[in-house]
């Protein structure tokens, strides 16, 4: 039981994490391993500082907490700080995986699993040193205030992820396909997905052409979108960056107009996957927060820090990638929202554009790059041969101006390899996606 000190803010979380990894190069067992860790952080304010220890003894969390605490200034007018004033006070439970944890899977029949999909790799000769991953993360986080919050939830991951290279004579191409999931069950029943994907990605190699470089609409898949969404937007959203910019705050105007009217882009941590935080680190509550709404800039994304500094809500954005860090303003889950037409609808006023099924990487923030994977021409409105396309650039709120079309449907992606990377906390686990967009002009090269 944690006592907590008048005349201070203080909050101690905790997380019980266990992480499995499961990897395969040419057919030999490369890793194998599961990693378990209780770990705690735990920061005393008194309204000038903040202290922070990190521990993974938590037996002893009061000692260290007293030590913050010996370190501090009594502070009697500690609750009347604009950050402090800000803090919620939540008291809740959501426990989900309980019955259905990762952890209960036996590690054999992880690997079995992964083990039945590795041949669908192979089954063309074009195929060389293929990789295959497992990878599953199932945590509990606690979360206790000195303003009496007490949460507990938990969370969890798990997926597949292959890698190969493809060569014929002179083409070659690097193959790639990634699952994520939140129940093990999931991953099962997916050979027919990974041939489907393999063969579509040999097609390519051996199909596609070089694109023609210059400017044309351009049809983002909900990957696409997504990683434009996060990359090109919802890192501009981070309000920690233009606290110490005046020029960015000047840019950042809340009710300026910075995007098509029919663009709406959303972040919340409540959507089920790898971007799913219920509450941050602060113990504040997720909502739905509108960055873009109606093509209008109608929000960003807070710390208590960074709000008080700002006099803004909260937002539910401080997170941390584990308890060996303080939290600091991250995203979770960035989608845009969907429109009114089906796919069809979408490309069917395209007489020359592409379609950008899938990417490697995508980064940006007043201007973007986004490098796609699988990418086709749309003629005449109709898809048409697999294309070549090095990589897409330009200004993001021109680009955010000139989107014209969404599909209804909206898809949400959830990855198990990789992550969001801030300062030096690499590898966040967040979700983003978003429904097919078409923009009307794009420089493609």
């Amino acid at each position: 039981m944690i006592e907590f000190r008048k005349d201070f803010y203080a909050d101690v979380r905790t997380e019980d994490r266990s992480r499995t990894t499961i990897s395969y190069k040419a057919g030999v067992l490369e890793e194998m391993k599961t990693r378990e860790e209780r770990r705690a952080f735990l920061r005393v304010y008194d309204g000038r500082m903040w202290y922070y220890a990190s521990v993974t003894d938590l037996a002893h969390l009061q000692k260290t907490l007293d030590g913050l605490y010996a370190a501090a200034t009594p502070n009697g007018e500690i609750l009347n700080d604009p950050v402090v004033r800000r803090f919620e006070c939540n008291r809740d439970s959501r426990m989900q995986f309980t019955n259905a944890s990762v952890r209960n899977v036996p590690a054999e029949e992880k690997q079995a699993l992964l083990r039945s999909y590795l041949p669908l790799l192979t089954e063309d000769a074009c195929v060389t040193m293929p990789e295959g991953s497992y990878v599953d993360r199932s945590s509990v986080f606690h979360f206790q205030s000195s303003l009496g919050a007490d949460i507990t939830y938990d969370y969890q991951t798990c997926g597949l992820s292959f890698y190969c290279s493809m060569t014929e004579g002179e083409k070659k191409f690097s193959g790639h396909w990634q699952k994520g999931a939140i129940r093990f069950d999931e991953l099962k029943g997916l050979t027919e997905e990974i041939r489907s994907a393999v063969a579509e990605q040999t097609a390519f190699m051996r199909n596609s052409v070089p694109v023609e470089p210059g400017k044309y609409p351009v049809v983002l898949s909900p990957e696409a979108a997504g990683v434009f969404a996060h990359e090109s937007f919802g890192h501009k959203s981070e309000s920690d960056f233009m606290l110490s910019d005046e020029t960015m705050r000047d840019e950042w105007q809340l009710g300026k107009n910075v995007g098509s009217p029919i663009l709406s882009i959303a972040e919340w941590g409540e959507l089920p996957g790898c971007g799913y935080v219920p509450y941050d680190d602060e113990g504040t509550k997720a909502r739905k927060n509108y960055l873009i709404q109606n093509g209008v800039l109608a929000g960003r994304l807070h710390s208590a820090q960074t709000a008080a500094a700002l006099d803004e809500a909260l937002t539910g954005n401080a997170r941390a990638i584990d308890c060996s860090f303080e939290p600091i303003v991250r995203m979770t889950n960035t989608y845009i929202e969907g429109g009114d037409l089906d796919f069809d609808q979408l490309i069917a006023p395209i007489r020359k554009g592409y379609f950008i099924k899938t990417i490697r990487h995508g980064s940006g923030m007043s201007t973007f790059t986004i490098a796609p994977s699988l990418a086709y021409e749309i003629v005449d409105g109709k898809l048409g041969r697999p294309v070549q396309i090095s990589v897409l650039t330009g200004s993001v709120f021109e680009t955010l101006g000139l989107i014209d079309g969404l599909t209804r449907d909206v898809q949400m992606l959830s990855f198990v390899t990789g992550g969001c990377g801030k300062m030096e906390q690499m590898g966040l686990p967040v979700g983003f996606g978003g429904p097919y967009v078409r923009v009307s002009s794009m420089n493609v090269q």
